[in-house]
Order: structure tokens, then sequence, then C-alpha cells
């Protein structure tokens, strides 16, 4: 189980007067840090801290909470109540974004996003609702003096569009911007240090890509009852045998890492699925993940619309849900057709097949 707790630490300076530690920026309360407890699992809840074994927990400490921002719920053009799509993905001091509909970068400003912080970005599909708000985002970040390079991962198209805007406007990036392109009815997988990036083709009426980020392993859980059992001092020992190490104890015990340290517990994934029909690759990407987005544009009734335009309904969308055995499911995609009580009929039938079920509103947050 993952515990979260709040631990207020006192501003501290170093010997030339500069303050050497800081806020969490993206915390509520920016007198705080988050800290994942479960990820470092020797901070037990209402385990006493000194200041060694504080600056030892703090040296091991991974920032893994994921958050996950709705910039943009709806389908085809922004209305007063949903923007185009757009989903920004919180983790570890940068974000992600996929797809960048018109009216984006507003967006951002309301979800309090960093333009500086945006790492990748990913488009599932060329299709206006999707990514017409990405050349201006992109110009945006230059506008702004961005120099770190930025990922660009999506259909075949994507670097000849770059290409077009570049030529069109007259002008050139001067940050790198990595184009990851897919090919039609092709797989295409990524490894990147945190974790992998696999795409596969979807069924809609262009080439349309769903993503599966399965972050890495997080490492096992610390027995500290244990370690104070066995006369492992609170410091750099304890940080030695979470990284895998075996230690010597003053006495002469040796104290190898499975003593104290379980078994890793597998990393967060996290599924976006285009617009698009059900379909396998839509099950295959989402199985066993922690949170599906995936798209739902019309309610039961009008399934021949779906049909017709290739998207899906809501209640399609809980099958793949549940039969990829997701651990939650949020509905995005939302025709501007459906109304508020059809909604509420929509979000009833979907749960019906798959209750963890909700329906996505703009700038809804997402923990995981």
């Amino acid at each position: 189980m993952l515990f979260w707790a709040k631990l207020e630490i006192p501003e501290a300076k170093n010997a030339n007067n500069k303050q050497i530690t800081k806020p969490n920026p993206e915390a509520p309360n920016h007198a705080h840090w988050n800290f994942e407890i479960g990820t470092y699992p020797c901070l037990d809840a209402g385990t006493s801290l000194g200041f060694g074994a504080l600056s030892f927990a703090l040296s091991g400490l991974r920032f893994l909470k994921m958050k996950v921002i709705f910039l943009g719920t709806g389908a085809g053009l922004p209305t007063l109540r949903r923007n185009t799509s757009a989903i920004a993905a919180i983790r570890e001091g940068e974000w992600m974004l996929f797809d960048c509909g018109e009216g984006t970068q507003i967006q951002m400003q309301k979800a309090g996003l960093k333009p500086g912080k945006l790492s990748r970005i990913f488009i599932t599909h060329l299709h206006g609702d999707h990514f017409y708000g990405l050349i201006g985002l992109l110009t945006s970040l230059q506008l702004s003096g961005r120099d770190k390079p930025l990922d660009l991962y999506g259909p075949y198209g994507l670097n000849n569009y770059l290409a077009f805007m570049q030529d069109l406007s007259l002008f050139r990036f001067s940050f790198t911007i990595a184009v990851h392109e897919a090919e039609p009815e092709t797989e295409a997988s990524w490894e990147l240090p945190d974790f992998t990036i696999e795409a596969l083709p979807l069924e809609h009426r262009i080439h349309t890509l769903g993503f599966r980020l399965q972050f890495n392993a997080l490492a096992g859980k610390f027995d500290a009852a244990k370690a104070e059992m066995l006369g492992i001092p609170a410091g750099p020992e304890r940080n030695r045998l979470l990284h895998g190490e075996s230690i010597t104890l003053s006495n002469g015990d040796i104290i190898h890492p499975e003593v104290v340290v379980g078994p890793a517990r597998p990393g967060q994934v996290v599924t976006i699925c285009g617009d698009s029909r059900p379909c396998e690759n839509a099950v295959r990407l989402a199985r066993d993940a922690d949170l599906l987005v995936h798209e739902a544009t019309f309610d039961d009734p009008r399934r021949d619309l779906a049909e017709v335009s290739r998207h899906s309904t809501a209640s399609e969308a809980a099958e793949i849900a549940r039969q990829a055995h997701a651990s939650k499911l949020v509905l995005i995609h939302i025709s501007s057709r459906i109304g508020e009580d059809e909604e509420k009929q929509m979000l009833a039938t979907a749960q019906s097949r798959f209750p963890n079920t909700i329906i996505a509103r703009d700038l809804l947050t997402c923990e995981l």
C-alpha cells in the first residue's frame, strides 16, 4: 500500500548563507514537500527521524507520484464546457502532453503547468481537434527562449507537418525537436531510462495510435522493524541495502538485501487510447493498466453514429477496460451532442460493465 505524508522542512542555509532546501512547486502548499512513503518503505508512518536519518531518507527517496490533468475532454470542436483533446501527465519534475487541440495553451495556464518542464508530446492522430494547437505551442516555446530538446511522438506525417509549417511561415525552430514517428499498421516502442513507451495502431478513419507507458519497477518494501532488530543503523547502510548491496555490521554480521528488502513492485502503467472503434490492440495496450483513458464520443443510443464515424460508446470503452483488467477507466472525447442528463445515464451504463469508471471534465485531476 502507498502512503502519503507532508513533511514540513524548515529553510536551511549553507556556509555561504544560500538556501539549500526549496519547496516542491507541484505541492498544493508550497511550504511542504510531498513524499511517497511506500516508495521508500523505511519511512513507516509514525517513525521518528533524527537529522541524520532524515538526510538518509532524502538521499534515496524517489518522487514517483503521478498526476494526470485532463486539459481538454471534448470531441470535434471546443465548447464552453469542454475544450478539445489534451491530457497532461506529471511525474518527477517533468510533464508530458498527450494530444494538443486548439486552446491547449490556455488550459495549461489554468492548470498551472510550466511550459519549461514539458519534456514530451504524444499525438494520437492528425485530426484537427487533436493537434491543431501543436504548432502554436511549439512556437510559444520558442518565443519563451526554450533551448532544451523536446521529444515528439506520433503517427507518420508529423515531421512533414513541422517542415511545412516552418517553410510556410519562414522560420526555423531554435531548439531541437526529436520526432519519433510510427508507421501505419506497425507497432512501435521506445525505451527510456524510467519507462517504456509502446504504440499500437487503433481503428479509426485515419492512422491513429494508442499509447502505453510502462514505468520501471519500484524498489521492494524495506522492513524497518526487522532492520532495527538486526541492529542496522539508519543511514548509509540502509541506503546500500535498498540499492542491492550487502553490508557488514560493526559486530561482523553480514546482511544481504533480501533479508530486509522485499521483492520489486511493478511500475505504474498508464494507457491512453486515441479515437477508435473497440479493437484488440486497445485491450493489449490497457492490459493491467493502473489507468486507462479511453474515448467515449457517444452514448449507446447513438451507437450507429459511433460506428459510422469510427468512434466508441461509453459502454464499449467500459468493455475494453473489463477485458483488459484495468484498475480505473476515465472516459474522454465526449460529443457536444451529449447533454447533462444523457451524460449521467451514459456513465451509469458504463459503470454497469466496469464500476470504476468516471467521465472526465476539463481540468479534472487524477492522482495515481
